[in-house]
């Protein structure tokens, strides 16, 4: 939200530092002041050329969508939430963009929510809906934050719903974050930060409720990632930023990046539920969801279900996990050796320019208070 400072002054920073990356590499910056996609050599090929807009949100009440998740057991339902302010509240929309449903967490809070995901329990096939109150725009101000999870209402109507709360802290120290992804493999829950110098980190296996589940660092993660999902069958995940998103077929292990459409505020995404696109959203009223079709290489590498040996094998918290080399690449980087998501040349020139930014930044800060 742009009235809170410390999100404004990462913004604005980001706003110089796209317009300076801009002039440096020759590109063109996209509409929406530097917050939108931006398309990059480097970025793979699409399975088609087309993009297109799915949906815009019809509800006057959903002025701040900051998660996306497409419904696991009720066809062409999507599931999103606003950010902080509106109370612990989700909303059930068809394919038209019309809210079907309204739900509230019985007993939750809604201090700062960024993001949710959606996941199948693998015992009784039911869907399970994970929100995330992740956002700390200071980095630390929160001794910790939560993660309710919900079992997928059944019958679409509004009602209120009970969930469970599962508290958390870093093993690092305090970090402001937006994206939160459950593995449908293993249901392993993952939180991404969005910080300059951002990180995938791990839950334990078995979350518990009477004590905070310690979050430990896995790998990196893109510049200013605002969220994050797995796809359906756990065969990759994606990390979006203001700029584009990434793709990954395990923490630091980067398959490609994908062209995003131009958004005034990018915000969320998510995969549809064969696992062949994206549907990325912003902030706004009667904001768009795009459908954007996923490469070809990320395709290929859509796996089968796992087996009963895949699942046994799964990282526990005492396993660091270990990503395989890729010939040719280096974990994080691609052929061209840039960083996921913004090219190294890029961010080297945001750091030089720090300095000359900083008055203009404090200047906006100020006009926020």
């Amino acid at each position: 939200m742009l009235s809170k400072p410390g999100e404004v002054l990462v913004r604005a920073f980001a706003v110089v530092g796209l317009t300076a990356a801009t002039a440096f590499t020759g590109q063109s910056a996209p509409a929406g002041g530097g917050r939108a996609a931006w398309a990059d050599a480097g970025q793979g090929t699409r399975a088609d050329d087309e993009e297109r807009i799915l949906f815009r949100f019809k509800d006057g009440r959903i002025g701040e969508s900051s998660g996306l998740a497409v419904s696991p057991t009720h066809e062409d339902v999507y599931y999103t939430h606003n950010d902080s302010g509106s109370g612990p509240v989700f909303y059930a929309v068809g394919p038209k963009g019309q809210t079907r449903a309204t739900f509230t967490l019985r007993g939750a809070e809604a201090r700062d929510w960024e993001g949710m995901a959606a996941s199948v329990d693998q015992k009784t096939g039911r869907g399970v809906l994970w929100f995330a109150d992740i956002g700390d725009n200071f980095d630390g101000a929160w001794p910790d934050i939560s993660v309710y999870k919900v079992a997928e209402p059944t019958v679409l109507s509004d009602a209120v719903v009970p969930a469970v709360r599962y508290r958390f802290r870093y093993e690092d120290g305090g970090h402001n974050a937006e994206g939160v992804m459950v593995n449908p493999r293993t249901g392993r829950l993952y939180i991404v930060t969005k910080q300059f110098a951002g990180a995938v980190y791990e839950a334990p296996k078995r979350l518990r409720t009477d004590r905070v589940n310690v979050l430990r660092k896995v790998g990196p993660a893109p510049l200013m990632a605002t969220d994050a999902a797995y796809a359906p069958d756990g065969s990759s995940f994606v990390i979006r930023t203001y700029f584009s998103a990434t793709v990954y077929r395990a923490p630091g292990e980067q398959i490609t990046r994908v062209t995003m459409p131009q958004l005034d505020q990018a915000e969320s995404i998510t995969y549809t539920r064969d696992g062949r696109y994206l549907l990325t959203g912003s902030e706004g009223k009667r904001s768009p969801v795009y459908q954007v079709p996923l490469p070809e290489e990320v395709l290929r590498e859509a796996a089968p279900e796992p087996t009963t040996a895949l699942r046994r094998a799964a990282p526990t918290p005492d396993a660091e996990p270990a990503p395989t080399p890729v010939a040719g690449k280096k974990a994080g980087r691609d052929e061209a050796g840039e960083d996921a998501g913004v090219p190294t040349s890029a961010v080297l020139l945001w750091l030089a320019i720090a300095a000359g930014a900083t008055g203009t930044i404090t200047l906006i800060a100020r006009n926020t208070r």
